[in-house]
Parts: C-alpha cells; sequence; structure tokens
C-alpha cells in the first residue's frame, strides 16, 4: 500500500521549547511550518523553474571556467574545492573532500597544435588521448599510413619507423546523416518503458570514442597493445588514430593505450592495463584526429604523396597525491535525521570538451536540488546528503569505493570461480559485509543521461517503490515527466548502490545530441545545454528527494537474490 508523505508531528508545542531545542540540539529542523506536500512541490517549482534558478550559472562556471575534469587532474581538484564552497555557501552542512583509492597519477595538457607542413600547410582537428605522454620537444616528421597493419604484415616495417608519425586506423566511410542528430524520447519508447515487466535491462553504450583501431574485425588484426608494444620499441615519434565514431569535426577521444597486457600495471574496469597507474609501463604519445582529416591523409598517402605533420604537444603527469576525492555535503534532517537520502552525479569528465553534458548538467542539476529545497525553506525529516563522484569514467571507481566504506561490500562469488577435479564449477559463497550506515539509507538517485529534461525514472525491478513513485511523479506531468519504469538502466553511479541491495535510481532523460554528438567528445560543452531542460531535470530530482526525506518508511528495497 502507498505510503502518504506525512507533515512531521510537532516536538513541543510552545515557542520557548523550540527555542530551547534549537539551542540544545542545532542540528536538528524545526517542522512547526513545514508545508504540505502540494505547497511543498509549489516552492519547489518557483524556485527551479523560474528566474530564481541558478542551474545555468553554476553548470558555466563548472564547464566554462574550470573546464575539463579528468580524473585526478588538478581541474577535477578545484572542482572538488569549489563544489564544496558553492553548498556549503547555500547553507549545507559537513561539506567535505573524502578521498578514495589509491587512484593513480594525474594529467593535464600544457600545449598541443597539429597541423599539415609539406607539401602544403593546413591545420588539424586533433586532441591528445588522456594520460598520453608529450612530446620532449616540437616534432616535425614523415607521415605514415599504417591502417591495413596486421600479424602477417607487422614484421615488414621493422627498423623504418623511428621518430615517425604513425596513422595507426584503418579509414571508414563518412556518410551523411538521414537520422536526426538532436532527438527527444519517442512517446512509443515511452510507453514501452511503462509497460515493462522488470526483466528488461537498458544498459546503455557507454563506449564513445568507438574503436580507435578501426572498425576491422579481421582475425588477422593487431591487437591494440600488441600494436602500441611494437610502435614503442620502434620509437615513433607519434602515434595518431581516427575517431571512428562521429563527423563534421567531432572528435571522440578517451583514454590513451598501454602498450603491453602482460605489463606489472593496474588494470581498467575492461580488463585491460589503465594508463593512469603509477606503474604504467612507457608508451609513444597518442592523439586522436577528426574523421575526415584522416581520411585525407590517407588518401593522400595512398596517391603517393609524402606528407610532413608539425606537432607540438606537451603534458604533466602528477604523482604526489595518488588518492581522488569525492565532494559531500549534507541537508541535515529532524525526527529521523539518522536515516539518509542521497542524490548524485559524476564530476569528472574526459579531456576533449569541457564535461557539460557529461557529466557537469547532472552535478549542475544535482547541486541545484539542494539548493531549492534550501532556498524553498523544507526542512527534511531525513538527512539529504549529496554526492559529487570522481572516477565514474575509468569504471564507477569513485561510488563504488564510497559504497564499500559507508553501506558495505560483497566478498566471494564469480570472481573466486575454479574447476573441481572433474570438470564442476566451485567457489566460494558469496557473502554481504555491511558497511556502519548500510540500515540507515533510504534510496540513491542520480543523474547521467546527458542534458536532457526527466521524462521519468528506472526504478531497477524495485517493485514496491513504483507507488511512490507514481505519486511523486504526478506533479510533473505537465513537464513531460510522468513515465515509471520497473526497467533497469545501467553504466553510472546508481548501479553501485543497486549492486549491493540498496535502492539505486536514474532519471530517464530525453537523448537531445547526447549520444550522437557530445558525449566523450569535443563538442561536450556548455553550448549543448538547453536551460530550460536543465531546470525542470534539477526541479524534478528536488521534489523526489525531499518526498523521499519525508516518508513514515524508507523506501521499500527489492528482496535480496538468493546468492545473497
Amino acid at each position: 500500500m502507498t505510503k502518504s508523505i506525512r507533515i512531521p508531528a510537532l516536538f513541543y508545542t510552545t515557542a520557548i521549547a523550540a527555542v530551547i531545542l534549537g539551542c540544545l540540539a542545532p542540528s536538528a529542523r524545526a517542522a512547526d511550518d513545514e508545508p504540505s506536500p502540494a505547497e511543498a512541490v509549489a516552492r519547489i517549482k518557483e524556485q527551479g523553474l523560474t528566474s530564481n534558478s541558478q542551474a545555468m550559472a553554476t553548470l558555466s562556471y563548472l564547464s566554462d571556467v574550470i573546464g575539463e575534469r579528468l580524473t585526478g587532474s588538478p581541474s577535477l581538484k578545484r572542482a572538488n574545492e569549489w563544489t564544496k564552497t558553492k553548498l556549503q555557501g547555500w547553507g549545507l552542512v559537513n561539506a567535505h573532500l573524502e578521498p578514495w583509492g589509491p587512484f593513480g597519477r594525474g594529467w593535464e595538457l600544457k600545449r598541443f597544435s597539429a597541423q599539415i607542413v609539406e607539401p602544403q600547410v593546413f591545420p588539424l582537428i586533433a586532441y591528445p588521448q588522456a594520460w598520453s605522454p608529450g612530446l620532449k620537444r616540437a616534432l616535425k616528421a614523415d607521415v605514415v599510413y599504417l591502417g591495413g597493419v596486421n600479424t602477417s604484415n607487422l614484421e615488414s616495417y621493422k627498423g623504418k619507423l623511428g621518430g615517425d608519425i604513425v596513422l595507426i586506423s584503418a579509414t571508414h566511410e563518412v556518410r551523411p546523416n538521414v537520422d536526426p542528430l538532436f532527438e527527444r524520447q519517442s512517446e512509443s519508447n515511452l510507453t514501452h518503458l511503462a509497460e515493462t515487466t522488470g526483466d528488461t535491462s537498458l544498459y546503455r553504450n557507454r563506449g564513445g570514442g568507438a574503436n580507435r583501431f578501426g572498425r576491422n574485425n579481421n582475425s588477422s588484426r593487431m591487437r591494440p597493445a600488441r600494436l602500441l608494444d611494437f610502435l614503442q620499441k620502434e620509437k615513433v615519434g607519434l602515434v595518431v588514430s581516427e575517431s571512428s565514431q562521429g563527423e563534421g569535426g567531432t572528435v571522440f577521444v578517451q583514454s590513451a593505450t598501454v602498450p603491453s597486457a602482460s605489463a606489472n600495471v593496474s588494470f581498467t574496469n575492461r580488463g585491460g592495463p589503465s594508463a593512469y597507474a603509477l606503474n604504467a609501463p612507457a608508451m609513444p604519445p597518442q592523439i586522436t584526429l577528426a574523421a575526415e582529416d584522416y581520411n585525407r591523409l590517407a588518401r593522400m598517402l595512398q596517391q603517393g604523396v609524402k606528407l610532413k605533420m608539425a606537432v607540438d604537444f606537451k603534458a604533466k603527469y602528477y604523482i604526489d597525491d595518488p588518492m581522488a576525492y569525492n565532494t559531500i555535503a549534507e541537508i541535515p534532517g529532524s525526527d529521523l535525521k539518522d536515516q539518509i537520502v542521497m542524490l548524485g552525479g559524476h564530476m569528472d569528465s574526459w579531456q576533449a570538451g569541457t564535461g557539460a553534458t557529461d557529466n557537469g548538467a547532472g552535478v549542475a542539476a544535482a547541486m541545484e536540488a539542494v539548493r531549492i529545497i534550501e532556498a524553498a525553506r523544507l526542512h527534511p525529516r531525513r538527512t539529504i546528503r549529496i554526492a559529487l563522484w570522481s572516477g565514474e569514467e575509468e569504471g564507477l571507481l569513485g561510488s563504488r569505493a564510497y559504497v564499500s566504506n559507508h553501506f558495505g561490500y560483497y566478498t566471494g562469488g564469480p570472481a573466486g570461480r575454479r574447476r573441481g577435479s572433474e570438470g564442476e564449477t566451485n567457489r566460494p559463497p558469496r557473502k554481504f559485509a555491511p558497511g556502519p550506515e548500510f540500515d540507515n539509507l533510504s534510496a540513491y538517485f542520480n543523474l547521467d543521461n546527458g542534458a536532457g529534461k526527466i521524462r521519468g525514472i528506472y526504478m531497477q525491478g524495485d517493485k514496491a517503490a513504483r507507488p511512490l513513485f507514481v505519486k511523486w511523479m504526478e506533479p510533473f506531468h505537465s513537464e513531460g515527466a510522468e513515465t515509471v519504469t520497473l526497467a533497469n538502466t545501467g553504466s553510472t553511479d546508481h548501479i553501485s548502490f543497486d549492486s549491493v541491495g540498496l535502492p539505486g535510481f536514474q532519471f530517464i532523460q530525453d537523448q537531445l545530441d547526447y549520444m550522437t554528438r557530445s558525449h566523450h567528445s569535443n563538442e561536450d560543452v556548455f553550448d549543448r545545454i538547453q536551460e530550460a531542460d536543465l531546470k525542470q531535470a534539477a526541479t524534478v530530482m528536488a521534489a523526489f528527494v525531499y518526498a523521499a526525506a519525508m516518508t513514515d518508511e524508507k523506501i521499500p528495497r527489492k528482496p535480496p537474490s538468493s546468492e545473497d
């Protein structure tokens, strides 16, 4: 049965008693002026959907002024400090940076340019790959196309590539776009989501940048780590990959590739060695080139034209502090202050853009949501805690560490499988080690699907939460948010909570041009943001978080799986 949103009972009936309570327990919130649920939503809308909103100003400073926020970088640390100070200024308490790790080495781009200088001069649209080493000095060198290299002909290049700039991706045809780059959720898709029974998983593509080593899946093609190992030994001057996703000058670019998978280095969530590891092996400098520029160079070389490219590329590693940080702050609760409702998004980004859509928009919306609650003079029963994560792009690292430290973690299970003497699969029992706040969390709400407005919420199969969410969504039907689905969606920070049995939810958002243009690209910038969408998202988020903080009972949890 649906629990109604309850107006908290008065602790004391006289003004004097209230003053005494305030003096003795300053973190407790007075409840004598708490509005009805309808009035609370009206206050939230007044703050969030009008000129009172500060969401765009927050995002502009985060993305335009601070800029890219690669995990471990000085710019991400500046963002940590700035968001902490901003949240404190809005009245939140217990604002702090919470370390996790060690993560590895930080990286910062100091200088970069690239152009063809012979037989004619023309600039190139290119970006360095994260954690790539820079050049010791500006480079002017011959360009060599290795897009067709495979295991059978690699040795023919031995001793011939020293100091050269090598193009390693296979070219691909750039076709005209017939589908719109910008679109919103279709009514048919929202209807499908609303009708799902809960066995649907909608894990979105988080791989922006596609296959930097080309789209040819022929088994004779070189594995990236092996090819980079060969090029490192040849002492090439620079490795150039094609942005094989995107066109029109949009460059999708992420991390540099570590040459040897056998090196004793840290591993990413995809199983490969990480370029950010403190003990990462040496690697050649690596950049990614826009598809049209890359294809032109390849065609010129294939017609026998000799090209020289000039590149100036300087980067700096940071190893003094291998830790990364999450920004945390709270609005203290009243009678249920020991219980927690959380909200957040990830603050780290990739380096080619300014991290506006991925995920500055989610950070700005979450920050705006708590600002709205404070400015609307709403006094939650439960403590509301905002978390701005780092390390999401490297595998949800910041939120996983936080969940492990505060709420618990699993030991044993599938990672410990081993074969018995007769071939049967055995494994140590999967066991949960609860953390100090496991019983206190009501729910976590996440925003990280771009800059589009909220159209509903994924319940991750939590059927018991549906009546609450349907009720909380009703005031926002006129703003386009009405879909409540049992479907799962993945690959962002709510999964860190859901994976240990805690209620973790991600909102459904309009796609806009997130996956077609801005996700992990040089177009991940403030100009891809729609102001009305961001305001609406922050407002819906504020209403959900406040409602969750006011219910008599915590958000129902899913039944544990048979392995738990």
